[in-house]
């Protein structure tokens, strides 16, 4: 079912998920594990990350030094179709600017298509490690609404390199940043990228993770008074380890409150902070609860775990 069909049946507020794929260096095991013990609340829907290739030195077969691009992370519509058919849950794909064509990413959307997918997530995607802004593929597309305006075209039959196709249907999530997307020069220059969005076709909004309600209800706000009206879901994560604590808020953007952070703080090891984490997130999820919000959406990285004791308390 297309998710904003799904939050208009809905009596009260739902939850939403998202999985990691793993490195392809890892066991996979955790992962599935993961997805089967989310998919017995029924979420509903299921997000799947997708991650670029970055390159790698490598040598060719004379010797020749070469650059080599890998994905160290793959299996996003692999996992999208298990999730749907072995666990009969919604997965939403992840769709990506960074490193893709728009011949990639239309088969890309075509595979959904025709594996019955219904929702996807149009984003930018990050930029290389060594990159100081972002760099698009040359065939690309540089922001997330250049990508979005390729898949409404192939809803109306329009693709790259034909004319009169099968349309495709998909419901569109768009991300949105209570704090700010860090490459916008301002909050407001952010809105109006998001309201844009929204005038494309966009059906909903998943947040960026934040620690303080108080700044989501102000975003959310600030969206309906441009006139956004589609849905925009919280974005929340429990915090469960002390380089979590240092490290999130410099990855994405975003501060910790000083409440939260002081807990933080004097926590003695990572059991205690994650028992903080806990705590903090099911507070954030009470409230939004009380104030009825759409859906609540759940970044896991692939750890039921935590999100699991938080179900349990809030849904």
């Amino acid at each position: 079912m297309k998710l904003h069909v799904r939050l208009q049946q809905a009596h009260s507020t739902i939850f939403t998920c998202e999985i990691v794929p793993p490195l392809k260096s890892q066991n996979d095991r955790e992962m599935w594990l993961a997805i089967e013990s989310l998919a017995e609340f029924k979420p509903g829907v299921m997000d799947v990350t997708y991650h670029r290739a970055e390159p790698h030195p490598a040598f060719d077969i004379h010797g020749c030094k070469i650059q080599q691009w890998i994905r160290k992370r793959a299996g996003t519509l692999g996992i999208c179709g298990a999730i749907l058919y072995r666990y009969h849950l919604d997965p939403v794909p992840h769709f990506v600017c960074a490193g893709l064509d728009c011949g990639a990413l239309e088969d890309m959307l075509l595979d959904c298509h025709w594996l019955g997918i219904e929702n996807i997530m149009v984003l930018q995607g990050d930029k290389l490690p060594k990159e100081t802004q972002f760099s698009p593929h040359p065939l690309g597309h540089r922001y997330a609404s250049e990508l979005l305006t390729q898949v409404m075209s192939m809803q109306k039959g329009k693709y790259c390199q034909a004319q009169n196709a099968t349309p495709v249907s998909f419901c569109i999530g768009v991300a949105g940043y209570p704090e700010k997307h860090h490459d916008a020069p301002t909050m407001e220059a952010d809105l109006d990228a998001l309201a844009h969005k929204v005038r494309l076709g966009a059906n909903y909004i998943v947040t960026q993770m934040f620690f303080d309600n108080q700044k989501y209800f102000a975003f959310v706000k600030s969206c309906r008074e441009r006139g956004i009206s589609i849905p925009i879901l919280p974005g929340i994560k429990p915090i469960t380890t002390k380089k979590q604590a240092t490290v999130l808020p410099g990855v994405f953007h975003i501060e910790l409150p000083n409440e939260l952070q002081k807990q933080l703080d004097q926590a003695k090891n990572d059991a205690e902070v994650e028992q903080i984490g806990i705590e903090w997130c099911v507070a954030q999820c009470l409230e939004l609860k009380a104030a009825c919000v759409p859906a609540i959406h759940f970044y896991t990285m692939s750890k039921a775990e935590p999100t699991l004791k938080i179900l349990k308390k809030v849904f």
